[in-house]
């Protein structure tokens, strides 16, 4: 196996189940993934490179490597005498599969290609059915793909973040080989590329496709960001229609019946409805209990490779196939690719002016607030922001540098030239790879850009997150000594991230001779946030569900009051290489707080749960946790950790800041709620 990725563990279940297979190696240039993998899987062999499997005298080679390489290791696994089989797709151009083919046949090896979806048994079905005619002269498909990528995770961006064309390249050629698969070779298409906006790193997320293949019409939809994500597909004949749902692995005929459109649609609709019942359940519990095989098309492609090999059959996926879906998929991956070189330049050519100040996360809440305050003193700050500004924020107008806090050399552009760099920017939703490079490897990065240009100071916006909730007495007031978390796995990537960004702050400070100061505020709030919960609530759907009787102290502190500490913290040399907690010690309890942001909760309700009973319902989801082998939402730890923190002591805050709320909780909830509520 060459690459012990994801996909490397679809086709291992696949060969563990062929009892004339012995898998004896696997390789990837992450040795530590290699190794894990092999532990998963029993393999003897785990190594960094494909040049290292000479010894092991393979009659078979994997390829399940980024298509970049695909070429390069297949040509290396046949010139050692293996058969091959290979991800899709086949290779990055026709050039290189013309190349691969004939190697393959020189040496005699069996060469192919994982098209998955034509293996899985629920399309191979479809498929078959209209082969046979089910649904008559077919008119028309139409096929619905979404898909959710892993998030940058900092560093060099991979070809996922860095190719325009990759989410087309890698889903558009599942749609290619589908569609000449049902219904013949593609006469000619046309295809579309558009950005969201969403994800600046992705860039081209959504993707359109329509073709003709003889009489019949394709239309195709990628798309990054529908929600709830599908894998199905439409096929329109003049007998009859055919309906894939490659998710609930339902494939469903809708026949035609004598009598009106409506009562076909009727008898159409009765009869699937009555099968779901039955059979939606039972796929699910299939799904459970190991029945049914996970990614059921790579399970099968893998099996058909082998069974070609034992008896020499052609390959299953025919040479000229996959030369073919590469081909229709590069010809129209090159606008894509042009485009986003063209943006990547422009963003990293832009002109930088000289500034003093650099505010990341500058269009954040809080980044936002402390933008309004620094112009308003007649400051003009260079702002590092994931995307263009809008007319409407404080950034707008302002010399901005476009990119990823987890991207080395954007940091650096931002950071070049400035005295004072205010990192307000984190990661704030997403799961671990969002973490690790939005507030990780996002402040290493801020760090040693502010090392290599000598900035007089640096302002790091910590979280009073990074406190150990779960197990503090709730009697001792909080103060910059109090424990940190000490199960950040159990309490949340957030928490984690922030526990680990502010030790790289901290540490740089005493190893390397930063002037830092690290402000950790309690929970923000103010105009803006009137939908954000309170600590300790959780929100269910339309059900705010307190953890006890909504009489706990929350760690407020409101967000003009954060501002003022954080300026304060720029110019105070008191302060340097301290931590300070910022939170307002005036008690405003949950009750207070949700009675105030009444008008702006809607129709939400209200529960307060005794928290001995969200600790029962923690600890049988717990259960669950460990039989899925997943983490879940709620755990017994979650719900202990739900217990804000307070009292509070700021005192170090007066005396190295000179800061008291100047607004406070009590005033600050009138000014956010009040307007409303009067």
């Amino acid at each position: 196996m060459v690459g012990a990725g994801y996909v490397a563990s679809r086709h291992l279940i696949a060969l563990r189940d062929l009892p004339h297979v012995s898998v004896i190696g696997i390789c990837d240039p992450d040795v530590a993934r290699a190794v894990a993998m092999a532990g998963t899987f029993n393999i003897p062999n785990a190594v960094s490179g494909i040049d290292e499997f000479v010894k092991l005298k393979l009659d078979v080679i994997h390829i399940l490597t980024p298509p970049a390489s695909h070429c390069e290791q297949t040509l290396k696994a046949l010139d050692m005498g293996c058969h091959v089989f290979v991800e899709k797709p086949m290779a990055e151009s026709v050039e290189e599969c013309d190349r691969m083919i004939a190697r393959a046949q020189s040496v005699g090896k069996l060469l192919s290609v994982n098209h998955s979806m034509i293996f899985d048994p629920l399309f191979a079905d479809a498929i078959a059915r209209l082969k046979r005619g089910d649904c008559g002269e077919i008119v028309s498909l139409t096929y619905f793909r979404g898909s959710d990528y892993p998030a940058y995770a900092g560093g060099p961006p991979t070809a996922v973040h860095s190719q325009g064309s990759y989410p087309f390249r890698d889903l558009g050629v599942h749609a290619l080989y589908l569609i000449e698969e049902c219904l013949g070779p593609i006469d000619s298409m046309n295809v579309e590329h558009h950005s969201s906006g969403k994800d600046p790193m992705l860039t081209f997320d959504e993707w359109r496709l329509s073709a003709r293949c003889g009489k019949a019409t394709a239309n195709v939809l990628l798309s990054w960001n529908m929600r709830p994500i599908r894998n199905e597909f439409w096929v329109h004949g003049t007998k009859g229609a055919l309906h894939v749902d490659g998710f609930l692995n339902r494939c469903e005929f809708h026949a035609t019946y004598p009598g009106p459109a409506q009562l076909q649609a009727a008898i159409n609709g009765f009869r699937h409805a009555i099968r779901r019942v039955a059979g939606i359940p039972a796929n699910v519990l299939s799904v459970v209990s190991g029945r049914s095989k996970p990614s059921a098309g790579i399970y099968y492609a893998v099996h058909a490779f082998y069974e070609a090999l034992a008896t020499k059959a052609p390959p299953p996926v025919a040479h000229d196939a996959a030369r073919r879906a590469v081909d229709l998929v590069t010809r129209y991956s090159q606008s894509a690719d042009e485009a986003k070189s063209a943006l990547e330049h422009a963003r990293k050519t832009a002109p930088v002016t000289a500034a003093e100040i650099l505010v990341t996360g500058a269009s954040g809440f809080l980044g936002s607030a402390l933008l309004h305050r620094l112009r308003d003193s007649g400051e003009h700050p260079r702002v590092l922001l994931r995307r263009p500004a809008s007319a409407s924020s404080p950034a707008f107008g302002l010399n901005a540098v476009i990119g990823s806090l987890g991207e080395p050399d954007v940091v650096d552009r931002a950071i070049a030239g400035v005295r004072t760099v205010y990192h307000v920017g984190a990661a704030m939703k997403g799961g671990a790879l969002e973490f690790q490079a939005g507030t990780v490897i996002g402040t290493q990065n801020v760090v040693d850009a502010c090392i290599r240009h000598g900035v007089e100071r640096l302002v790091y916006v910590s979280s009073c997150g990074i406190f150990d909730h779960a197990g503090r007495d709730q009697k001792v007031p909080v103060t910059e000594n109090s424990a940190f978390e000490p199960r950040p796995d159990l309490r949340g990537v957030y928490s984690g991230a922030k526990l680990e960004a502010e030790k790289i702050v901290l540490d740089a400070a005493r190893e390397r001779g930063l002037k830092v100061v690290v402000i950790r505020p309690g929970q923000i709030f103010g105009p803006g946030t009137e939908g954000t919960t309170p600590n300790g609530v959780i929100r269910l759907g339309s059900n705010l569900v307190i953890s006890g009787n909504g009489g706990r102290a929350l760690p407020l502190v409101y967000v003009d009051d954060v501002v003022d500490a954080l300026l304060s913290a720029a110019t105070a040399d008191a302060a340097v290489g301290h931590a300070i907690n910022i939170i307002d010690p005036a008690k405003v309890d949950q009750n207070q707080f949700l009675a105030a942001a009444r008008p702006f909760l809607g129709t939400a309700k209200i529960r307060r749960v005794p928290e001995w009973v969200l600790l029962a319902v923690g600890g049988m989801v717990d259960v669950l946790s460990k039989i899925a082998k997943r983490s879940l939402p709620l755990s017994r730890y979650r719900v202990r950790a739900l217990r804000p923190l307070h009292p509070v002591d700021v005192s170090l805050a007066q005396r190295l800041l000179n800061w008291t709320p100047r607004v406070g909780a009590n005033e600050g909830l009138a000014r956010t709620f009040g307007s409303t509520r009067n």
